[in-house]
């Protein structure tokens, strides 16, 4: 039994997919809390306690969401109270979880996405699409290390002689913008030089390779099949309305029939199995730890 981040690329990154466009093309208040929940359980499960700060950033974020729309936004016939002149709905504000709950839910989702797809990941699966794209995703992603490490040595540089002074805004200001000048020269002086060496080692003479191969394994395939299978069913009781909610003017909601009641639970084991998946990996390893 292999982690989730050992799957196929290709069937990794179709499961984010699935679980992050269901998120964020329903409205349904108990599809966006499973999103929350399995999202957070999955940071969690793979990071530990170590990321205390992204848990306070998300969480800041969150009420953010949660306080502007019914701030901004007056819609709604429940009205709590009235400040200054405007309303505050009970509409709004649960409007306003739901859509907190979907937004950070989608970034937490997003941030494992970061972890687990690494570069040589993502241009596997878009090197076979578009060479030329991969080219592209593969060279933004090198200069993003480089442009941090340029911009420290430029500011060094400048501090050094003399010319980078934050004593107030102003000069603070005319400093970094001095600095940004030097790197975006930099960049683009390092641009050329590259495509030229690229150009003169044969780029483009002959088809791309790959500088690691994923192979699809028999697990890839039952994990692509079963994740499809319950993509397809959530599709299948969203469209036909089985899961239909809505916040203005007036709360409206029907109650989940048969289907919608499977698309709840077909969601519920897709936002899960990543976790069920690290989990069963761990008490593997564990086993086998003991009978050693």
């Amino acid at each position: 039994m292999r982690s989730f981040s050992d799957i196929n690329p290709l069937a990794a990154a179709l499961y984010f997919f699935c679980v992050t466009g269901i998120a964020m093309f329903s409205s349904y208040p108990p599809v966006m809390a499973l999103s929350l929940f399995g999202g957070v359980l999955f940071f969690i499960v793979r990071n530990g306690r170590s990321r205390a700060k992204s848990h306070l950033f998300f969480f800041i974020l969150f009420m953010i969401l949660l306080i502007a729309n019914p701030l901004m936004s007056h819609n709604g016939v429940t009205v709590l109270f009235v400040m200054n002149d405007n309303p505050v709905t009970l509409e709004a504000l649960l409007y306003g979880l739901n859509s907190a709950a979907m937004i950070v839910g989608v970034l937490y989702w997003f941030r494992s996405f970061t972890q687990i797809m690494t570069s040589d990941k993502l241009l596997y699966i878009t090197g076979s699409l578009s060479p030329k794209l991969s080219l592209i995703i593969s060279m933004a992603l090198r200069f993003v290390p480089l442009f941090n490490k340029q911009s420290q040595k430029i500011k060094s540089s400048q501090t050094a002689m003399g010319l980078f002074k934050d004593d107030n805004i102003i000069d603070d200001i005319r400093a970094r913008m001095r600095i940004f000048s030097i790197l975006i020269t930099w960049a683009l002086e390092n641009g050329i030089t590259t495509a030229d060496s690229m150009s003169a080692r044969g780029y483009g003479c002959t088809r791309r390779s790959q500088f690691r191969r994923f192979r699809f394994h028999k697990s890839d395939v039952i994990f692509l099949i079963i994740t499809a299978g319950l993509f397809a069913l959530c599709c299948a009781a969203l469209s036909c309305g089985s899961l239909e909610f809505t916040f203005y003017p007036a709360i409206k909601y029907s109650k989940p029939d048969l289907l919608g009641i499977c698309g709840i639970s077909a969601y519920s084991v897709l936002v899960l199995m990543p976790v069920i998946i690290e989990t069963g990996v761990s008490l593997k390893w564990k086993y086998f730890m003991s009978k050693i």
